[in-house]
């Protein structure tokens, strides 16, 4: 049985694209959103809010989210969890990199507030079925 999406974890630096994606995830969504404002701490904020998923700006001051996920995967507890970037870097060849990392998907900014926390929810279906 697939795991039900709860609990998200969302790094964005950047304080407007973060209030009106939180409020996007949680009340149409009805998801848990915790966030920070950059990868600086990451692993311990995950460890004190267990997400289900983690979302990733990929630039971001002091440690960016190519770095914040790799913290992430290096910590045995997060080895597993989906992570996914939301980032205006959407040229193919800049998807293709963090695609590489392994990463879930790639959404692109701006983003439609109204239709992210289904994008988020397709995203994280089509992660359980495979996984």
């Amino acid at each position: 049985m697939a795991q039900v999406l709860k609990n998200i974890l969302y790094a964005e630096d950047e304080a407007d694209i973060r209030q009106i994606a939180v409020l996007a995830l949680e009340t149409l969504g009805g998801f848990t959103v915790e966030t920070c404002e950059s990868g600086v701490g990451i692993v311990d904020k995950a460890r004190s809010c267990h997400p289900d998923l983690v979302i990733l700006d990929v630039m971001m001051p002091e440690v960016d989210g190519p770095s914040a996920f790799a913290a992430l995967r290096n910590t045995p507890e997060f080895a597993a969890t989906p992570i996914l970037f939301m980032t205006a870097k959407v040229q193919p060849h800049e998807v293709a990199e963090l695609m590489k990392l392994g990463a879930a998907d790639v959404i692109s900014k701006p983003f439609e507030p109204v239709a992210l926390p289904q994008k988020i929810l397709s995203i994280w279906n089509r992660v359980q079925e495979a996984s």
